[in-house]
């Protein structure tokens, strides 16, 4: 299995040190043809307009939309998350490829990072107690899911019923930071789309 890390900008490093503990092979994804034989994508979480503009420019978005179209498993995280959005508010959408709505910054400013302990019952697809055990989310200058469409499944949710995770068919969408934890239950999770 050889999982792609987009490397434009942002916590890619982070992200490939977790599936390296999980004993995946990566490969840092730049440019459209890093993509050839990759079996997933992990968009991470960065500045989605910086993102973006590099991804537009060079010709990564039609690559990643064909990615998705040809059934490959792909997660964006916080950034990411934005970036396969459908949509973003006033903005046009980057990749538009997950049906759901997201406000970006939604909790505020970098001083307004906090931490919490999430619910997520998919978890239990990876057997044993994985998903008995809370999630602890970081999240900086995270967006919210606002909204979801009929075909996307709500995998977490804040106390207060804020939507921070979903899944729909191939694509993973989290609000939060996993790779800047030590817990690789979500990097498990994702790859298990990869071998189906």
């Amino acid at each position: 299995m050889l999982i792609g890390v987009l490397a434009l900008q942002g916590a890619f490093r982070e992200h490939v040190e977790m599936l390296r503990r999980l004993s995946v092979q990566t490969r840092e994804v730049r440019k459209p043809a890093e993509l050839i034989g990759v079996d997933a994508l992990i968009i991470p979480g960065g500045e989605s307009t910086t993102m973006g503009k590099i991804g537009r420019a060079n010709g990564l978005y039609e690559a990643i939309r064909a990615l998705a179209q040809a059934g490959r498993p792909i997660w964006g995280t916080c950034a990411g998350l934005i970036l396969l959005a459908h949509d973003i508010g006033p903005e046009p959408p980057h990749l538009d490829l997950m049906d759901i709505t997201v406000k970006r910054n939604a909790f505020g400013r970098q001083v307004a990072s906090f931490e919490a302990d999430l619910d997520v019952p998919a978890l239990a697809e990876l057997g044993g107690d994985a998903g008995s055990r809370p999630f602890h989310a970081i999240f900086i200058r995270a967006p919210l899911i606002a909204a979801v469409g009929a075909g996307v499944e709500t995998l977490a949710r804040l106390p207060d019923g804020t939507i921070v995770a979903a899944r729909m068919r191939n694509l993973l969408a989290t609000s939060f930071h996993p790779e800047l934890t030590q817990d690789t239950r979500l990097h498990a999770l994702f790859l298990t789309t990869c071998q189906t």
